[in-house]
């Protein structure tokens, strides 16, 4: 199935189907991949100085990430993400690729908006109760910068109600971020959880 009739099939009731040779774990260049000792657990970052009026922009940046999430925004904060970006969540922090080892999230733009139309659908029923959720960011920590490209560690908490019931999801965002046209884009964001390998009630149904 081509990448355009599965756009196609996207605003005809279509779901989920799987697309061979189109996932995040396939799509994806050498260099988007999981650093292994900087993934490990007890991971501490390393900061680097950069000019104020950047560190402005990335917060901003990320901030708005996290409130399109919080209004269901889900296609401008696609929109963050460069062509070829990656929304990355492994199954374990010690986690170094999604090509040899299952995550819990691996999503090319492709995928997320596969994600994105299934939430959005009218008989989606995890839409169907009030849910909402609530974004906490910590301090953005730079650990690597250059003329067109900026590394950042960011803590996180997340709360998701659903009707009277609440779920807590806290860990920390990595994001590789590059400029193009004079925007700062994410070209990956990895999402490590502290409770990973908790047991829920019912799936992740969108991104944390």
């Amino acid at each position: 199935m081509s990448q355009t009739q599965v756009k196609q099939a996207l605003g005809t009731g279509v779901v989920i189907e799987a697309v061979q040779s189109l996932t995040g774990a396939e799509s994806i260049a050498p260099d988007h991949m999981g650093r292994s000792r900087e993934s490990a657990v007890g991971y501490i970052p390393q900061s680097v100085d950069v000019d104020a009026s950047l560190l402005r922009e990335i917060q901003v940046l990320l901030t708005q990430q996290a409130v399109m999430l919080d209004a269901r925004r889900w296609n401008q904060w696609m929109e963050l993400f460069t062509e070829d970006g990656v929304y990355w969540m492994p199954a374990a922090p010690e986690q170094t690729d999604w090509a040899s080892q299952p995550s819990i999230f691996a999503e090319d733009r492709l995928l997320m908006e596969v994600r994105a139309n299934r939430l959005m659908h009218p008989n989606a029923w995890s839409q169907a109760a009030q849910w909402a959720t609530h974004h906490l960011l910590g301090a953005v920590i730079v650990e690597q910068a250059a003329a067109d490209s900026v590394s950042t560690y960011t803590p996180f908490q997340m709360m998701e109600v659903r009707r009277d019931r609440v779920r807590h999801f806290g860990g920390s965002y990595r994001h590789h971020l590059i400029k193009q046209a004079g925007q700062w884009k994410v070209r990956l964001q990895r999402v490590d959880m502290f409770n990973a390998q908790a047991s829920y009630d019912y799936v992740i149904q969108a991104w944390v």
